[in-house]
């Protein structure tokens, strides 16, 4: 992990020695066990062993009061949820995280030892170590975090190869973030557990690699809400679709299931429902939900026979 001296300010830059801010962060984001051939933090650049089939590689940009809200989080939940969401585009994929890098923009003063240590928490859940990164002044609290996973005994699913006539399911009842968003705003505890699903998410990355396995179709991971996400799949895949049910997590609405966003469930389209069941029931995972199916029909986007629109989560840039 190294730093980029800030354009202007103090040479100290975050208002304490730089190397000392580095070194404290190295202790508390370090893995515990490093691979023999690896060069993790401490040197320009990170070295990691040679793999075996596909390397899937994401990147995503967390901003502090966008992503998460200071009013009701601390930014040891942001730095949790920067990394755990980067990660679940690793599920999405069906791929095992290998390392992720974090470069962070703070203004002077920032608790930066909170947010790496939320960093490590998230990093620490779901085996993804990190191996690198950055450190930068700026005018707001931000979170770059690039994450390297792979596929080796297969290629990685892709949310555009749905065909028509296939099953379509997702790995858990939706709405449970926007549910907890709503009821931290209106004065629920840290406790309550939809507003651990807010700020706490949980990558589906076991479910992600047996559906792999199972050798679906076309996978991604829900975070901008169903209604986009989906009618995403379907643009890129050339197909519609047509659902029976969206399963609506207990205390949210259909509304918030639909659009909400940030649930970081999986929806996964496949021709072969019964593996990806048994391979599920095997595996002592959870069992994926049948929603609807595509078909041929590009124009036809419908839930229980009335048109589902695209909405959910967007920046407006």
């Amino acid at each position: 992990m190294t730093a980029t001296p800030p354009t202007s300010g103090t040479p100290e830059g975050f208002g304490q020695r730089e190397d000392d801010v580095l070194k404290a962060i190295s202790r508390i984001v370090s893995a515990s066990h490093i691979p023999a051939g690896e060069v993790h933090i401490g040197d320009d650049a990170a070295v990691l062993e040679p793999t075996v089939g596909s390397t899937v590689i994401s990147t995503d940009v967390s901003v502090w009061g966008i992503h998460l809200d200071p009013k009701f989080f601390s930014l040891h939940d942001f730095g949790y949820k920067a990394v755990a969401t980067a990660v679940s585009d690793l599920a999405a994929m069906g791929a095992r995280p290998e390392a992720c890098v974090i470069a962070v923009t703070a203004p002077k003063g920032t608790d930066l030892i909170s947010i790496h240590e939320g960093i490590a928490e998230a990093a620490l859940m779901t085996s993804c170590p990190v191996v690198g990164g950055d450190l930068s002044t700026g005018q707001d609290i931000s979170l770059a975090v690039t994450v390297v996973g792979q596929c080796p005994d297969s290629k990685p699913i892709l949310r555009s190869n749905a065909k028509p006539d296939e099953f379509i399911f997702v790995t858990g009842p939706l709405g449970r973030a926007a549910a907890g968003l709503r009821l931290r705003r209106d004065g629920a505890g840290m406790d309550n557990e939809l507003v651990q699903a807010q700020c706490r998410p949980y990558p589906r990355l076991r479910e992600g690699m047996t559906a792999r396995d199972a050798n679906v179709s076309a996978m991604m991971d829900l975070s901008d809400g169903l209604a986009l996400d989906l009618n995403r799949m379907a643009d890129l895949s050339g197909v519609g679709f047509e659902l029976d049910q969206v399963p609506v997590a207990e205390g949210a609405t259909l509304e918030e299931a639909l659009s909400g966003g940030e649930d970081y469930e999986l929806l996964i389209v496949t021709p072969d429902p019964e593996t990806l069941l048994h391979l599920s029931k095997e595996r002592s995972q959870l069992q994926p939900i049948l929603i609807g199916r595509t078909v041929k029909d590009f124009g036809t986007r419908t839930l229980e026979g009335k048109a589902l629109t695209p909405r959910g989560w967007q920046h407006s840039l």
